[in-house]
């Protein structure tokens, strides 16, 4: 039913927006190289604007509420959000994990960034850390993260398998990563569950829990990432094809 995220700017791992941002500057080294990644076989879909449907509309499907409950996000936790784009979910995660979790808002589009930056002063949060990223690599801090979720934004991500590997230093033990999508095709802006599940296992993630969400026609996946020892490897990473994965 919804739309999606989409691609951030950096101000710093403790400084948040406090400092002048460089759309140079990344909050950790880069991870593997896009170019030894196998590409999607299925079309990904363009990134056409921070935020797809009225944020009043979006609040009366009570869509966060059931994400923030079935992902089991709570006070003092660290979250990110990938591809945050207008800072939907930013904003509204903020409190939940109060003044002692944080937020790291990652995009690839630096207005977008610049966008939110304005928007989190102006309502005085102060637990975000704006993150520029990049679209085979998130480029978010080693073991820092309780929760990761895309939300609305799978199906633009040019380098799926190198996303969601480079993503994998990231996580803290137990962590968990959760994906918001609709069931339509790619090139509708969409996921279809099968098609997410194999480009996931693909990298050595298992899917551990699936919901429908109420009151749209999107779900939540919820996975647990292998480990840097156990993630695939790059060159032996085999593409899912959109046919088979249906």
């Amino acid at each position: 039913m919804f739309g999606f995220h989409t691609r951030l700017i950096v101000l710093g791992f403790a400084t948040a927006f406090a400092v002048q941002a460089s759309a140079q500057d990344f909050v950790a080294p880069p991870g593997a190289p896009a170019k030894i990644f196998p590409k999607p076989q299925r079309p990904v879909a363009d990134i056409v604007g921070p935020i797809w449907y009225d944020e009043k509309e979006r609040d009366a499907a009570r869509e966060t509420q059931q994400v923030v409950r079935l992902l089991g996000i709570q006070s003092g936790m660290t979250i990110a959000d990938i591809g945050a784009g207008s800072g939907y979910y930013v904003i509204r995660l903020a409190p939940v994990v109060g003044p002692s979790g944080r937020i790291f808002a990652e995009d690839v589009v630096p207005d977008f960034l610049r966008a939110l930056r304005k928007r989190l002063r102006n309502r005085g949060v102060h637990n975000v850390t704006l993150v520029l990223g990049e679209p085979h690599d998130a480029r978010l801090p080693a073991h820092s993260l309780d929760r990761a979720i895309l939300v609305h934004m799978y199906h633009e991500i040019a380098q799926p398998y190198g996303l969601v590997y480079n993503l994998v230093p990231a996580f803290k033990p137990g962590a968990r990563l959760g994906i918001v999508d609709s069931v339509a095709p790619t090139s509708r802006h969409g996921t279809p569950p099968n098609l997410l599940r194999c480009e996931l296992a693909a990298v050595g993630y298992r899917e551990i829990a699936f919901h429908p969400l109420r009151g749209s026609s999107a779900y939540l996946a919820i996975f647990a990432p292998p480990s840097e020892e156990t993630r695939t490897r790059p060159e032996t990473m085999v593409a899912c094809e959109t046919k088979k994965a249906k």
